[in-house]
């Protein structure tokens, strides 16, 4: 399989590895169009923090379970005008650079340095998909050759799914230099591709109109289609009478589509349609009522039906009630509704970890109005705008805009907080012990943890696989695993994993009685 290398790809292959693992603080929770201050936990989020860290961070409670992800990352254009710097010059990006790749950051070409950023963050969003999820990237000429290869790489060549075209302009650009660019890419990939299933797209009333009833046929409205076919037959190339007496055959080259036996059985059934006068070339009839509910996802999506930039402008404009935009491409609501309807169920967590405007909440909560859905959006915003721009926008789409009904619903709203190792590896005792446990837990199992009412020791993390899992940790003391510590212990099973900062206990005991001590904070695994 071809690969692409670049500058700085050696420093970045596995630096997903080597990301600090930092704790969520929660800033306020948004519902009933009220901010609050305690988690309003629905599962929806918006994180304001680098997208790097925050992807990693999500890890212990999300690994592999995120149906749908669709990310809008910088094109790479070299524009600097616009709010969400499209040429990877951030003064944050140019930082990571400079740590991660390190002197050689200095000589790297625009390209190597978006290939650098985006890298370590399509891993941790690999690692987030389910095993029957997708990820819809947009993307433009200058980097989408580079995607292709990266994600091949990551993803693996054969879960490759399509590259949609998106016509995300209505008309020429007349000042272009050589060609005007009227489409973006989509370009998508399964996580497992065997596993992965798509919608169908719900029919459009476009599509159902042109179904008529021209001959007030009592199975509905229909419409009509070639009865002939390209690839020859003598057994299907026989002459046709019309009602009116007319004799047809087929045209050069070309044969009726079934046998003599099997058109007149058709006729019988009136499945033909010779035209109003009774003459015309025989057509079969398809009627409405034996279309499947929706069409197959066509990988070309025109304007007209999932919306353009400059309606992506004007539905921010609405939300905000204002003339001006921050940002001058952003996506309709309407682009990413169809991703989710072709790739997710009522039950789906959505991820968008670019999420500039709140574009893909602002679709999630739509669709949910429209079928009843239950699915959950989690967006990551680095830049400053991200709450009074990103989750004002989904604040409004909540209680409604203009003359927009509001689609109902809440948020919780958090900031990228402390570490959760500190410099000499210890652990960071002021990130509070509810945010370690969870941390513990996934390392071991590679599941949540599930904070449910028990008669265990406070100890207790849970069971999994038969292995029952303790941390035994205080912030303020030195803890020992000794003697003491088993009668607090009720739960049965058939290994139990115990960590402290220290055993008392002899190798032969813990291997009688199926122990694994493990030493805080030495053996509690970085990842």
């Amino acid at each position: 399989m071809p690969t692409l290398n670049w500058i700085g790809k050696e420093k970045v292959i596995n630096h997903h590895m080597e990301v600090p693992y930092k704790v969520l603080e929660h800033s306020y929770g948004f519902v009933d169009g009220k901010i609050i201050d305690k988690e309003v936990n629905n599962g929806n989020k918006i994180i304001h923090g680098d997208n790097l860290e925050a992807l990693k961070t999500l890890l212990p409670e999300y690994e592999g379970r995120i149906k749908c992800i669709y990310i809008d990352p910088p094109y790479n254009t070299g524009n600097e005008s616009w709010v969400y710097n499209d040429n990877v010059n951030d003064p944050k990006i140019k930082k990571w650079l400079g740590q991660v790749v390190g002197k050689e950051a200095e000589d790297l070409t625009r390209h190597d340095k978006w290939l650098c950023m985006m890298y370590p963050r399509l891993k941790l969003l690999h690692k987030l998909l389910a095993d029957d999820g997708a990820i819809f990237i947009s993307i433009d000429d200058n980097e989408q050759a580079n995607l292709k290869l990266i994600c091949d790489e990551i993803w693996g060549i054969g879960n490759f799914i399509n590259n949609i075209i998106w016509q995300k302009k209505f008309s020429p650009q007349n000042d272009a230099k050589y060609l005007s660019d009227n489409h973006d890419f989509i370009v998508c990939y399964a996580k497992n591709k065997i596993n992965w299933v798509r919608n169908l797209i719900n029919r459009t009333e476009a599509q159902n109109s042109r179904y008529k009833n021209i001959d007030n046929d009592p199975r509905g409205v229909w419409t009509s289609s070639d009865f002939t076919v390209k690839t020859y037959s003598s057994e299907y190339d026989y002459p046709i009478t019309t009602p009116s007496g007319k004799v047809i055959n087929p045209t050069e080259g070309r044969c009726w589509m079934t046998s003599k036996e099997r058109f007149e059985k058709l006729v019988e059934e009136k499945r033909i349609w010779f035209g109003k006068k009774g003459d015309g070339v025989p057509r079969i009839k398809k009627f409405l009522t034996e279309v499947q509910d929706g069409t197959v996802p066509l990988t070309i999506w025109l304007h007209e039906e999932v919306g353009h930039n400059q309606s992506a402008k004007q539905e921010l404009k609405r939300v905000f009630q204002n003339d001006k935009t921050p940002f001058q491409t952003p996506k309709p609501s309407t682009l990413i509704q169809k991703i989710l309807e072709l790739s997710t169920d009522k039950n789906s967590i959505m991820l968008d970890s670019f999420s500039g405007s709140g574009t893909t909440a602002h679709a999630v909560l739509n669709l949910n109005k429209k079928d009843c859905g239950n699915r959950k959006f989690i967006l990551i915003e680095m830049e400053e705008y991200a709450d009074k721009l990103t989750a004002e926008r989904v604040k409004r789409v909540i209680t409604g805009y203009n003359s927009s009904v509001g689609t109902g619903g809440g948020f919780d709203y958090f900031e990228l907080g402390k570490p959760l190792f500190d410099e000499d590896g210890n652990l960071n005792e002021e990130v509070g012990i509810e945010k370690i446990r969870p941390y513990v837990y996934y390392t071991e199992t590679k599941t949540s943890i599930l904070e449910i009412p028990h008669d265990e020791n406070k100890y207790f993390l849970g069971k999994h696989n038969n292995t029952a899992y303790y941390f035994f940790y205080e912030k303020d003391e030195f803890t020992t695993l000794d003697y003491d510590f088993f009668p607090t212990m009720r739960t049965k099973a058939g290994q139990y994993v115990i960590y402290a900062d220290n055993c008392v206990l002899t190798p032969d005991y813990l291997t009688r009685k199926h122990i694994i001590f493990k030493k805080i904070p030495r053996d509690i695994t970085r990842f």
